[in-house]
């Protein structure tokens, strides 16, 4: 007689298949994951809870997400709370609007536990929620006092929301509690590089790199503080710690091109200059591929496709490569390395501008989408790139860029035309356009920057918040007017107008964070005097 199969015990997850489902789950597969995961929803397992929440929390089930975070995160008192993880999966999935939900349902089920607000409040902080974001945090540094965390995070919150002050004050309050606190140090030390105290931001970062002496991330900031203050032979060096935190080179470190003196021998090196962060940092950069040539080395360009043929009339420029194997080479250096490199040379700056050229044919044929009336051609960016995916490169996103509907004011300057050089998002709010305001929009018929590269030679001036177009008009030698954030990049100095890399280049920085008008007002009357300018037929001084 044969006996009925019993139904057979599921046995544990290997780890291979839960590296599986984390993987799947970060690229935001978290339908198929959840199939996966559910036959081993009974196991009492803090990994398999976990994932199952993110995938519940992927398939908007907040509730389920929430129910399975926290009784993780229960058991585990002391340890990251799931929400973080969650997060940060979001976030590079951008879809942060998803985490909130989850937050708050994890806030009903555990209203005590710290880490929900810190969590919830982090996420607030990043989509500019900052009213409720302040008001959680506070909650969450309540609970737990004496946690550096939450008072850290309330402390960037103040300070994206503009209050440095605010920010110092609750970071100086941390810092007396746990006066060793490198987190702590750091942070205090990039609130006030970003107020323009650069003096007092680097002896903060001295003191938290004396408590954490390979922390990438504080060296990484100490660096830039150290260029923003000038201080470009340490700040290069110190700069290099950036190797130390994901996505910079995958190349090995071994055969980085080590920084040349003044009489080293590079003649016939072959060298493969690297594509590494945004595409302002080349631009900015391509000054250094005349000086390698001019001593006999030979460089290799890896770059994206957007600038290969802007790269190839970059005199010195031998091979411009997009895409492919990693080519042969003796050294490799990324674009952002170069100053590194020169520091110590004649060259520490490059080549003289302009570095770049733009396509003769092209410029024939890109001046043919502008108004012929004399008046004078104002190229116009109001927004980066925002990459949303990224948390850092984010918020500055938010910081540097504005509505077109900010730039209201120039639609009043008589006897200019403005040409639309925008890309990317913000570009739609071309469809809205300001009162009165006429905005030529040649951009569909830009494909590269080698386009935009032509098609700026044909402008009299460009106005742009901090972008790439900066750096490339700048370094074509064309005249820029730059508006420019409170909080600004380490390569526009501190409170300068002008700029050792481009000398045609003006500066219009906010007085106070987050405020334009002031900016704009500025922008109108350097082109009104600009205008004159023109009909007299002399130059700016």
């Amino acid at each position: 007689m044969t006996r009925p199969a019993s139904s057979p015990t599921l046995s544990h997850p290997d780890q291979t298949t839960l590296r599986r489902a984390l993987s799947e789950i970060k690229a935001g597969h978290f339908e198929a994951m959840l199939a996966v995961l559910q036959p081993y929803a009974k196991l009492d397992e803090p990994q398999i809870q976990t994932l199952l929440g993110l995938c519940y929390a992927g398939t908007y089930a907040p509730r389920k997400a929430a129910e399975l975070f926290c009784a993780t995160a229960t058991k585990n008192p002391l340890a990251q709370h799931p929400l973080q993880d969650l997060s940060e999966i979001m976030v590079a999935l951008d879809r942060r609007e998803d985490v909130l939900p989850v937050c708050r349902e994890a806030l009903k089920l555990t209203p005590k536990d710290a880490r929900v607000l810190e969590a919830l409040g982090g996420m607030l902080g990043q989509m500019g929620q900052f009213d409720e974001a302040l008001e959680v945090l506070r909650e969450a540094v309540a609970l737990r006092p004496n946690n550096t965390l939450a008072a850290n995070l309330l402390a960037m919150v103040l300070a994206e929301k503009g209050d440095m002050e605010g920010a110092l004050d609750v970071l100086q309050a941390v810092k007396e509690e746990h006066p060793d606190h490198a987190g702590t140090l750091s942070n205090i030390g990039c609130v006030l590089s970003n107020m323009g105290k650069l003096e007092e931001a680097l002896d903060f970062y001295r003191r938290a790199i004396t408590y954490r002496p390979t922390n990438a991330q504080i060296r990484l900031n100490h660096s830039i503080t150290l260029l923003k203050a000038g201080r470009y032979a340490q700040g290069w060096a110190e700069h290099e710690w950036r190797f130390k935190l994901p996505g910079h080179t995958s190349l090995p470190p071994e055969q980085l091109m080590p920084s040349l003196g003044p009489n080293t021998d590079i003649r016939g090196k072959r060298i493969l200059i690297t594509q590494e962060e945004g595409l302002g940092d080349t631009l900015m950069y391509l000054r250094y591929i005349e000086p390698l040539a001019r001593r006999g080395a030979i460089p290799h360009l890896w770059v994206p496709d957007t600038l290969a043929d802007l790269c190839r009339r970059v005199t010195g420029a031998i091979e411009v490569q997009v895409g492919g194997d990693v080519p042969a080479y003796d050294w490799h250096c990324p674009f952002i390395s170069l100053p590194r490199v020169f520091a110590a040379t004649e060259d520490a700056m490059g080549a003289s501008v302009p570095y770049l050229k733009a396509d003769p044919d092209k410029i024939k044929y890109f001046s043919t989408f502008l108004p012929r009336n004399r008046k004078l051609n104002v190229g116009l960016v109001w927004g980066g790139a925002p990459r949303p995916n990224l948390v850092g490169p984010y918020m500055v996103d938010r910081r540097r860029s504005m509505n077109l509907h900010t730039l209201a004011p120039l639609a009043a300057v008589r006897c200019i035309n403005l040409i639309s050089l925008q890309k990317g998002p913000y570009a739609e709010q071309m469809l809205d356009l300001p009162e009165d305001m006429v905005l030529y929009d040649p951009t569909d018929e830009l494909h590269s920057m080698d386009d935009t590269a032509a098609l700026i030679m044909s402008l009299d001036v460009v106005v742009s918040v901090d972008t790439s177009c900066v750096h490339l008009a700048s370094a074509l030698g064309k005249p820029v007017l730059m508006m420019d954030r409170y909080d600004n990049c380490w390569r526009w100095l501190h409170n300068q107008t002008t700029s050792p890399w481009y000398p045609d280049l003006r500066i219009i920085r906010q007085k106070a964070p987050r405020e334009w008008d002031g900016v704009v007002q500025e922008v109108v009357q350097s082109l009104t005097h600009m205008v004159k300018q023109k009909r007299t037929g002399t130059k700016a001084r």
